[in-house]
């Protein structure tokens, strides 16, 4: 692996099928109220306790896209980190995330293709043992060559 300065991630002769990073974080009201200030997205599922509680949730839950967003940390600055372009990604949300929760976005190498520098990634998502979203990505990755 390359010296991490921040501005190089690995390259795609760097990456072999099984290779995993990960990030976690902690969901925050801020972050909640942050998300949905950004994006527009004031649903009141996320913001209004009351409303919330009228709910299947039975409470206020963290937007799924803010959770999914920790996947993208880990392919921008993890694995296979800075210079990495994402091309798609698919989600499907299995369990809510509440404030307090601890996320933890893991990423797997599952193939490669050398002939276009891309790979596909497992990208799920959990807080403690249990996954609360699953999905593929599709990344182009630098090469040396």
């Amino acid at each position: 692996m390359n010296e991490r300065d921040g501005l190089h991630g690995l390259y795609f002769e760097d990456l072999e099928i099984g290779l995993s990073g990960s990030y976690g974080k902690t969901v925050t009201e801020t972050d909640i109220v942050m998300f949905a200030g950004i994006t527009g997205d004031t649903n009141p599922v996320h913001l209004n306790q009351d409303y919330a509680q009228t709910t299947m949730f039975e409470g206020r839950i963290a937007h799924g896209m803010l959770s999914a967003g920790f996947i993208s940390t880990v392919l921008g600055t993890r694995l296979p980190g800075p210079g990495t372009i994402y091309l798609s990604q698919n989600l499907q949300f299995k369990a809510p995330v509440r404030i307090g929760d601890t996320v933890t976005a893991r990423v797997t190498v599952r193939e490669l293709m050398p002939e276009k520098k891309r790979a596909i990634l497992e990208t799920n998502c959990y807080v403690g043992d249990r996954c609360v979203i699953t999905g593929e990505a599709t990344v182009m990755v630098p090469s040396r060559g």
